[in-house]
């Protein structure tokens, strides 16, 4: 299972950005996406979450300024991400949980990460 992540950029702060994250490989369905992200000098943060039922859930941080929607035809998870902010600024990565065959076993994969920088 590869996790690719694009649309990471340079904007000016109060810009926008559409992040997304494409899941491809062998498996069955993906139960659980996500965006987190890590700045320069912080450990890796949750910035949001998506179930395969469409329930979200959002870091306080970003809440009203991100949304996070998902594909399920396309296995893709998408992050739009308005009114940017320089704390903003980190390196983007997705997440999915997966289940790749008939048993109850669930995995964890990452992708590669897409940065973003927010320009004050």
């Amino acid at each position: 299972v590869q996790l690719q992540a694009s649309g990471g950029g340079l904007v000016q702060a109060g810009g926008s950005l559409r992040l997304s994250c494409a899941g491809s490989g062998r498996f069955l369905s993906i139960n659980h996406m996500g965006w987190y992200r890590q700045g320069p000098l912080n450990e890796r943060e949750l910035v949001a979450t998506i179930e395969a039922s469409g329930a979200t859930n959002y870091a306080n941080s970003v809440k009203g300024r991100f949304t996070i929607s998902r594909d399920n035809a396309r296995n893709t998870v998408y992050l739009q991400m308005n009114s940017l902010k320089p704390e903003d600024t980190a390196v983007y990565y997705c997440k999915a949980i997966v289940r790749r065959d008939a048993s109850a076993a669930l995995y964890q994969y990452w992708g590669q990460g897409t940065e973003v920088t927010v320009s004050s």
